[in-house]
This record gives C-alpha cells, structure tokens and sequence, in this order.
C-alpha cells in the first residue's frame, strides 16, 4: 500500500508523504544539545506533534526520552498540588513502561504530594539515568492557565538554575514543550479576585525561532516522492510553487490541498486542480477553519482587527507588543512582511472575506441579492456588466449612506456581490503587492478567465490619474489588456459619470465612480 497525504495527527516517513526538513531539525537538536528550554509555540497542524516525534525517533539513542502530553488531561488533576504532582510521575512512568530503565523505579519511591516532593524525584532520577534526560510535553495549552501548572514550570526553572552548580545531571538535560501560545507571554489570571495579568516562570526559555512552514522547494521533495509512486505526469515544480501561492507554505494547508487533489479531486494536478480544492477547504469542515470562525465569533476587538486587515487592506506596523498583532500572529492568521501587518496566505484571506460577506449578506440580502440577473453567459462571466450593475446597485440602496459607512464597508459590499456571481466557479484573492487601505486590486478567477478589478477611493484627480497608472502597470505584469477600476468617492460634491471604456498607457481600463 502506497503512502498518503496526512492532515490528522503526527505524520510518519514510513505512512505519509512529508517534506524532508533536515535544516529545520538540525536547529532543533542543536538546542537540545545545548540544553536548552524551549516552547514549540506555533499555530495549530503547524507541524509541532510532528517535529516531537522526530526528535524522539531520531535521538533515543543519545537521550532518555519521557515523551508526555497534556492531551485528555482532565481538569480534576488540577484540584490540587498532590493530584498534579501525581499526574507528572504518572505520565513519566507511562512514557517509560517499554524503555527498561533502571531509574524508573526512582519513580515508584513513595507518593509525592508536593512540588518540593516532585523536586526531589526529578533529581534523583536524573542523577541516575546513565543518559541525559529530555523532557517533552505536548498539548501544554490544556493547561497552562493553571496556577498549578506554573508553579510546576517555575519549579522546572529552579532546578535549571541550579544545574550551573550541580552540573547538567541535576535536572532534566532539555526541556521541550509544545502548543500555541507562548507560555513566557501568557496572560494569567492567578486569583479569583485579580485582573488578568502577564506572569511567567518560563523566561529561562531560548527564543524558538525555527521556521516550520513548507518552502515551494519542499513542497517540490514531497510531490517528487508522490510522482515517483504514483507517475500522474504532473509538473511538480509549477504544482509546488502554485501551492505554495495560496498557503505562504502552513504545513497543514499544503497537505490538505495535497490529500483533496489525490484523494477527491481526481487528481487534477494543476492551477484548477488546486483552486478547486482551495475553494473546498475554504468553505469549511476542518477544525482549522472552525477555530478560525470561533476565534472571530468570541472575540470582538480581535474580529474588528482582522476585518480591518482583510477587507480594508489597513496598514499596521508590525509589533508583537500590540495584543491584537501578536494574537493574530500567534494563530498565523497574519505574518510580518517588512515590518508590516499582511494576511498569512491566500487562503485564509478568502475565508476571512467568505466569513465577513456572508455575514453581511445575510443581514443585507434584500438590498444585494444579484440572482435575478444573468451575468454568466455560454459559461463566460460579463465583468463589464458586473460592474455596472454594482454601480446601479450602490446608486439606488446605498446613496443616503453616510461617507463614514461607505469608506469603511464599501469593499465589503463589492465583495458581498460578487461572492454568488461567481460562487462554486470562480475565485478572488487580493495582490498583496497593491493592498493598501487607498487601493486594492482584485484578482478574479472565472473558470480559465481571468480579471483585475482595482477598489479604490477617490482622493482627487491626481490620485485618480496614479490610480490608472498603478492598475495599467499591474496589467502589464500580468500579461493582460483590460482591467476595471471602482472608484468610492466620498465627497459631497462628487461627480457622477456612466461606467465607460478609458484608453491609458496602451490598457483598456472600464472605470466607474460610485
């Protein structure tokens, strides 16, 4: 039986097709050579379970594994100091059953029932392990808002303080735990009665600044295993690098699209191929996706941040000190690209704009509903007549709308109109090379048609002529003859003309002013 793509759990060379990242875990063990601790802190099917078996696959013979996860821990082990301290043993002993090791019966030396026990033990063990110890605990954000679980970091940090007296088989050699969130930067509450507030015993960790995302490459190494299995004749290079386009390379996004094309999509392996698994993913059924709709839903200022990123193409300074920024960051919902706030990939983006259109749709159908026209003719998109429609449309519903709204929502209704024109056919990202919060130019895919729509608003004539210029050069990038600009203008004195064909630079650009 032939391997396959995996989106599930940890992934295995001998079951999966993977990405070969040789660099990425020579980076790893180096830390672990140097003893360092550390947190594989990344969004989630970011590859983090993954690289813990690795290391414990690739490094038993140099270390005492105790491989651990807070997985399925329940909350009563938290009750109190004895039950959790318990729990760490328990989850040593489990992880050592099968290693017959004679200083697991260390472990079996009484009951403890207080961190200074547990101390005790850790040493103890650790002195008479004949191997450096490493210590690996997966899934930490289980628990990690728990005063309980803090006081057993800060007494992990304790002992590695204590190794440059007692020499590096007092305690653990390395320790490795792995979640999303930052364990140095997390936000606790600690009393009932206190605000929540950053407290950390973990700021003895190194910084892990491996990157874990899939290069077009890699992405190349994994399909190149695949054809060799399965010889679709597909152009791996071309395939790769179109993949890498609409995921920026998020491990599970490139594997997901993998496993759709091979498995559902009949292994159409091309730009449709792809756009039609995309389409897929987007819509939904993957708990990436569901944790994306959640982490919109629970929070406002967070949603009002990323709405403001994706359909106002608003321009932040890239800092992790912002709370909104490093959340953002923190889920890989949004990267830094010279030093400023962008979307993660392609993807994401088009389910931020999915998320956002439909809920706008839903609470405004009667005003945008376009079913009742045909703008799909012998199966090839009328973008002129789109477009015009759309204008007739903001003329009629939306003319007493104030400039407040229209500035800050009219992106959002262009896409909302757009969505079920070209729904379960076509597709539209934004270039990120042109977003900004002036401008926006759309990329339109309708089966092999292809359009550029520049959004733009209106800050006079000069801006009007630079805004021609910018789209008429972006054309030219692209290969392409026509575009269409949509100008928003706000002022009070604006005038109106009918959509019409305009000449520019050697471009046919349809222009119309709303």
């Amino acid at each position: 039986m032939r391997k396959e793509f995996n989106v599930t759990g940890s992934c295995n060379p001998q079951w999966h097709y993977m990405v070969d990242t040789p660099k990425r875990f020579e980076a790893v063990e180096t830390l672990i050579a140097r003893g360092k601790y550390f947190i594989i802190n990344r969004a989630r099917q970011y590859g983090k379970t993954t690289m813990l078996r690795m290391i414990y696959r690739k490094l038993s013979d140099k270390y005492l594994m105790i491989d651990t996860s807070f997985e399925g821990v329940g909350d009563s082990v938290f009750e109190s100091e004895a039950s959790f301290v318990q729990l760490i043993v328990t989850l040593m002993k489990e992880s050592l059953q099968y290693a017959n090791e004679p200083c697991s019966s260390i472990l079996d030396d009484g009951t403890p029932a207080t961190m200074k026990d547990l101390s005790k033990i850790i040493i103890n063990f650790c002195q008479s392990s004949q191997k450096p110890v490493l210590l690996m605990i997966d899934e930490v954000d289980k628990s990690s808002d728990n005063q309980l679980f803090l006081n057993f970091i800060g007494m992990l940090r304790e002992l590695y303080l204590m190794r440059d007296k007692q020499g590096m088989d007092f305690t653990f050699h390395s320790v490795i735990l792995a979640g999303v969130y930052d364990i140095k930067n997390l936000k606790l509450k600690l009393r009932p009665d206190e605000e929540r507030k950053y407290n950390s015993p973990w700021n003895i960790a190194a910084d892990f600044n491996v990157d874990m995302t899939f290069h077009p490459e890699e992405i190349a190494q994994m399909l190149g295993d695949y054809e060799n299995d399965t010889h679709t004749g597909m152009d791996v290079k071309a395939v790769s690098e179109e993949i890498y386009k609409y995921t920026s390379g998020y491990p599970f996004l490139v594997s997901y699209i993998c496993k759709k094309i091979d498995e559902e999509l009949g292994r159409e392996w091309n730009s449709e191929g792809i756009v039609k698994a995309v389409k897929v993913i987007v819509q939904g059924g993957s708990t990436l996706m569901d944790d994306l709709s959640k982490n919109l839903e629970n929070n406002p200022e967070f949603r009002e941040f990323m709405y403001s990123v994706s359909v106002n193409s608003l321009s932040y300074s890239f800092s992790l000190l912002n709370p909104m920024v490093n959340m953002g960051n923190m889920f890989s919902y949004i990267r830094n690209k010279d030093g400023r706030v962008v979307i993660h990939n392609l993807i994401f983006e088009e389910a931020l704009f999915l998320y956002f259109t439909l809920d706008y749709t839903m609470k405004n159908y009667a005003k945008i509903s376009p079913f009742q026209l045909n703008y799909v003719r012998n199966g090839q998109l009328n973008m002129e007549f789109v477009i015009t429609r759309f204008a007739d449309l903001m003329h009629q519903e939306y003319r007493e709308s104030d400039e407040d709204f229209l500035e800050r929502q009219g992106r959002l209704v262009f896409l909302s109109f757009l969505k079920p024109i070209i729904n379960g056919t076509g597709f539209y990202y934004v270039e990120p090379q042109t977003r900004d919060n002036r401008r926006m130019d759309l990329v339109v895919t309708y089966g092999k048609q292809e359009f550029v729509v520049e959004l733009k608003i209106w800050h006079g004539s000069k801006y009007e002529e630079r805004g021609r210029d910018q789209l008429s050069d972006y054309l030219a990038t692209r290969g392409m003859e026509e575009g269409y600009l949509v100008t928003f203008d706000f002022s009070k004195n604006k005038q109106e003309a009918e959509p019409r064909w305009k000449e520019w630079n050697g471009k046919r650009i349809f222009e119309v002013v709303i």
